[in-house]
């Protein structure tokens, strides 16, 4: 399966890290966002990723008090 990336992320690694998030949603019982032929929860979720359907954010590392 070959798969293009889409320009809203950064990086190969940060696709597969959120479609494969997505695909233990799946797993564990959330609905998929879409109709596929595939029943694999990691097809679903690739798929997911790529047409922008599953929300995601970088968050910010927290910082301690004492380096302020």
């Amino acid at each position: 399966m070959i798969v293009k990336i889409p320009k809203e992320f950064d990086s190969k690694f940060r696709f597969i890290l959120v479609a494969a998030e997505r695909a233990k949603q799946i797993q564990n019982g959330a609905p998929p966002k879409i109709q596929s032929k595939s029943r694999k929860p990691a097809h679903i979720a690739i798929e997911e990723t790529r047409l922008g359907l599953v929300e995601w954010e970088i968050l910010e590392e927290a910082q301690d008090e004492e380096e302020e």
